[in-house]
């Protein structure tokens, strides 16, 4: 295990317990289950996700798929994102309006095949994160069901764990950008 993902199960381990400690001092058992059934599951969400995009961006880097096109500069590619105003001209062949709708509609009706769409979305579709929705879902309905859903405590739960996440992974971006290169 890395030493970021130590720091980010160290985090979550803390403050969970720290949120055990508040719901049990403050409040009754009701506010305990929202709390610790929406920290948990939105904790195993982002956990799942981070390792799913993980393996996904190793696999690509493996087999060397590049998505990204380098040839043009981050701030070109924002202030001209259809490259509108290049210096190069490619004048494009007149086509008649007719031809170009039948290409277009073409195009629409072959559509993508399931292959593609399945290997375009493979993080999306892994098993750790449809086992952590599942478990965020049934919670939620648990909760429900039994008459101890409280709607406030629930959703302050389920946004701890990504503000914990993302500040320290923001923190660790910081930390490595600013140190300086060999």
């Amino acid at each position: 295990m890395t030493n970021t993902n130590l720091e980010l199960l160290k985090t979550l381990i803390l403050v969970d317990i720290l949120l055990i400690a508040a719901s049990l001092i403050f409040f009754d058992i009701r506010v305990l289950y929202n709390t610790q059934i929406g920290f948990i599951s939105a904790a195993l969400v982002m956990i799942a996700s981070m390792i799913s995009y993980r393996r996904m961006v190793n696999t690509r880097v493996e087999h060397n798929i590049i998505t990204v096109d380098d040839s043009k500069d981050v701030i070109d590619h924002l202030e001209d994102p259809y490259d509108l105003y290049s210096e190069e001209v490619v004048e494009a062949e007149e086509k008649d309006l007719v031809e170009v709708v039948k290409e277009e509609r073409k195009k629409l009706k072959d559509g993508r095949s399931l292959y593609q769409t399945l290997k375009d979305t493979k993080a999306a579709l892994s098993i750790y994160r449809l086992i952590a929705y599942a478990v965020l879902i049934l919670g939620f309905l648990y909760l429900n069901r039994q008459g101890l859903l409280y709607i406030p405590a629930y959703i302050i739960a389920l946004g701890i764990p990504p503000v914990i996440i993302v500040t320290l992974l923001l923190k660790e971006k910081e930390t490595h950008s600013s140190e300086p290169s060999e």
